[in-house]
This record gives C-alpha cells, structure tokens and sequence, in this order.
C-alpha cells in the first residue's frame, strides 16, 4: 500500500462517526436507502438534526445553489419501482412536499438546471430523462431516451444538454433539452452508469460496470478513450467546478480516485476497506467533496488538494447519496 494511501487510512481509522469537519460549515442532507429516509447533518458539529421520512429506496439528492431544498428521487425496492421526488425544505427541517410522477417509474438521477426551480430527473423504467418544477410540484416535460436503464444524468452549466448512461444499451444519450428531443446515441463499454458532463459540455465522462473502466467522450467528436481503469465498480463521477479534477468513488474497490482530467494522471487515492463508498458531492467552494460510506452509515469530507480525510460525520443505515448546502440549521 503506498504511503500516502496508508496514512489516509489511518487518519480515516481514528475519526469517530459523530466527529465535525473542521472550519467547516452548512448542513448535509444524505439519503439512506434501507430506512427510507434522509438525515440532515450540521457539519460544523456532526449532530443530526433530523430524520425525514421519503419514498420508498431514495437513492440521489440534489440542492439548489442557496441550499435551501433539496430534491430526493425515490427509486424503489426490489420489484416495486419508485415514481416520486421527495421535496426537503432544509432550514426548516422538513419534507416540504412529495411530488407523484404519474406513470414515470424509478426515478434515480437528478440534477438541478439553471434558476433552480427545475431539476432534469431519469425515470429508468420508462425510458425518459423528466424536466420537473419541485416549487409547482409539476412534470412539465418528458424527454425520451428510448435506452434500457438510463440511470444517471449530466447536465451542461447552461441547462441545454443532458447525457444519460444507459446500462441496458451500452450507450450515452445527448438529450437537447429545450427541445424536447434525443440528439445521438454514442456506443461504450459495458453497462455505462456513473456518468457526467464538463460545465462547457466539451468532455463526458463515463464508468462502465462491466469492463470496470471509466471513460472519456469528446462531444465534438464522439471519440471514446479510456480515461482510468482498474475499477471494482467506478459508481459516480465527480468533477470540481472548473473541470480541472475528476473524483471517482470506487464501490467495490473501497476506494475513491483524484484525476487530473487534461492528463488523465491519477494524482492519489484514498482506501476505504470495506466501507463500500458511493454518493458524493461537493462543497460550494469545490475545496472538500463528501463522500458517503454506505457499509459505515457515515459521510466522509476529503480536502481535495491534499487529498486526505479532515473529518466524517454520522448518516443513517446505507447512505448513498449526499447534497450539500450552504445553509446552517439551528438546533
């Protein structure tokens, strides 16, 4: 084990669950898909100071840019699919409403487009990426892959292009949101779920389960090349605000990966020996991303610079993923 590795462990081994993020504050909202809920967490002490209720197996959440809500999706269990957004008003620690989605089913990726009324949602079941008011409680617009399992979704900085990975059909979806329509499906390696997009929409990058490599795309081009590889299960990508550095949480590899994204350079990793790392997110700054360890039932902050663990909070049973807001909650 090399040595950076081996004393990130260590610093890992000796934070308790219920330890804070130093100089840090604002609140996480993790969901824990056994329980069916989701825990908000005060960073700055790593008291919880509620446990919310949501739909059946929440699995991704996501903030607005002010903190203020969070929208979980409510995938589902086992043969009973999931087909509601789960609507958390943060300050005041609360499920402010849950949103049906009619006929769509197992909702799972999501992300918020610019003004942070609208988030672009998969529904895997159905083939579709929905575009969903979270204030009005509305579907206004269903966007089709016609993929099997389009699972999790990218979208550009300016909110016009969304990328699905499409696990069942081996390809990534360009959908043109304002369109309403699928532009192009780009053949990759096999079962392609963690995916994400460059803010400028140039870069796409792709982790394929079956061939445990993570790829990138060219937009312009379509070029498919591997990006890192090596993987247990590369479950999501992660890219800092400027686009400078891929994070890559490795599931079944327990561990999470630093990548410079113009070398594709691997610039450090972190073990987490059976703490089955999943969900992860950012910081507003872009300075420490939070990673859930769903064996742990706890999040972990990394500063990325430095690439070590500075402190961990508690979550609930089998945290997946983690949203960061801003907002500090009174006790």
């Amino acid at each position: 084990m090399p040595l950076r590795t081996a004393l990130a462990s260590l610093v890992l081994a000796a934070l308790p669950v219920g330890a804070q993020v130093p100089g840090m504050t604002g609140t996480l909202v993790v969901t824990n898909k056994a329980p069916s809920t989701a825990s908000l967490v005060d960073v700055a002490s790593g008291a919880v100071l509620a446990t919310l209720p949501t739909g059946n197996g929440p699995h991704e959440v996501v903030a607005t840019r002010d903190g203020r809500i969070a929208v979980v999706t409510d995938y589902g269990t086992g043969p009973a699919p999931g087909s509601t957004l789960t609507v958390i008003d943060v300050p005041g620690r609360r499920i402010a409403r849950t949103i049906a989605l009619g006929a769509y089913r197992r909702p799972h990726g999501i992300a918020f487009l610019p003004g942070d009324s609208v988030v672009a949602v998969t529904v895997e079941a159905s083939q579709a990426v929905l575009l969903v008011d979270v204030t009005r409680g509305e579907v206004l617009r269903a966007v089709g892959t016609e993929k099997a399992g389009s699972h999790m979704v990218g979208v550009t900085a300016d909110g016009r292009r969304a990328w699905t990975g499409d696990i069942g059909s081996n390809t990534v979806t360009e959908l043109d949101l304002v369109a309403g329509r699928a532009l192009r499906a780009i053949a990759v390696p096999a079962q392609p779920e963690a995916i994400n997009v460059t803010p400028d929409g140039a870069e796409v990058w792709v982790g394929s389960n079956a061939e445990r490599i993570v790829s990138a795309i060219s937009t312009a081009t379509a070029a498919v090349a591997t990006a890192a590889d090596g993987f247990g299960w590369p479950y999501r990508v992660l890219f800092t605000p400027d686009a400078a550095l891929v994070v890559l949480p490795d599931y079944r590899g327990d561990a999470v990966r630093v990548v410079e994204r113009a070398t594709r350079r691997e610039l450090g990793r972190l073990d987490f020996p059976g703490a089955g790392p999943q969900g992860i997110t950012l910081a507003a700054d872009g300075r420490v991303a939070f990673l859930s360890l769903s064996n742990e039932a706890r999040v972990v902050a990394i500063e990325l610079a430095t690439r070590r663990v500075i402190g961990s909070v508690p979550a609930g049973d089998t945290p997946d993923g983690v949203a960061y807001s801003r907002v500090v909650v009174p006790r």
